[in-house]
């Protein structure tokens, strides 16, 4: 007969091997939306894309909502899966975050949204560095006046270069080279105070779903 504490190993044991199974299950099913490309209120994210020469996937895509109106599609591509905001920010190589409108917006008033959101998610020090990419990004937005609905914009981080904005397809000046601004850009949406929580766990790889939003942020 088997001791006490032999029983209880055994059904840890296993306890622990159901677990894995599980969390292999939630992993698969986490990244397998991603995988095949997504289809967000009319608006398609491919699988992947090619930014700095270095093919990129699909992280992860959902919709920003502010009260119950739809704002725009956001998609994150990556080198490898990442599935929280530390390995986001840490990973090395290429990144694309990939922003689609769903309705006309004033570009002005989004650039002043997302300089907030980005002072409210980063480090002072940190936001300090990213004023001079902050203040280039708020004129590419000025410049451009609006944003109509089914126009896009991408942000490109390619390492040795620096921040590439691009607005429907289109370079916007030389790449901002500060690091840091790439940085506090992303928090916006997966910081501790994201535009839209239920967007954050999609852009990490979640199934997109109806979000619980801050109304406060673009």
């Amino acid at each position: 007969m088997l001791r006490r504490s032999q029983v209880a190993c055994v059904c840890l044991l296993g306890l622990l091997g159901l677990l894995g199974l599980q969390a292999g299950f939630l992993v698969s099913a986490r990244a397998q939306p991603a995988a095949a490309g997504l289809d967000l209120a009319g608006i398609k994210y491919p699988p992947s894309v090619r930014v700095g020469n270095q093919a990129l996937r699909l992280n992860g895509a959902g919709i920003r909502y502010r009260f119950v109106v739809k704002v725009y599609t956001a998609g994150l591509y990556l080198a490898a899966p990442a599935t929280t905001p530390e390995a986001v920010l840490a990973a090395p190589g290429p990144k694309r975050l990939h922003v689609v409108m769903l309705r006309d917006i004033d570009a002005s008033e989004l650039g002043r949204l997302f300089t907030r959101g980005m002072q409210d998610n980063s480090p002072r020090e940190e936001f300090a560095k990213s004023i001079p990419g902050t203040l280039r990004m708020a004129d590419i937005f000025s410049a451009k006046k609006r944003l109509k609905e089914g126009e896009n914009f991408s942000v490109d981080w390619v390492p040795g270069e620096g921040t590439q904005v691009l607005v429907n397809g289109r370079p916007q000046g030389e790449p901002i080279k500060e690091p840091e601004f790439f940085q506090a850009l992303m928090r916006i949406w997966l910081g501790a105070n994201p535009a839209d929580s239920a967007l954050k766990e999609s852009l990490l790889g979640a199934p997109p779903a109806r979000p619980v939003t801050n109304p406060g942020q673009q």
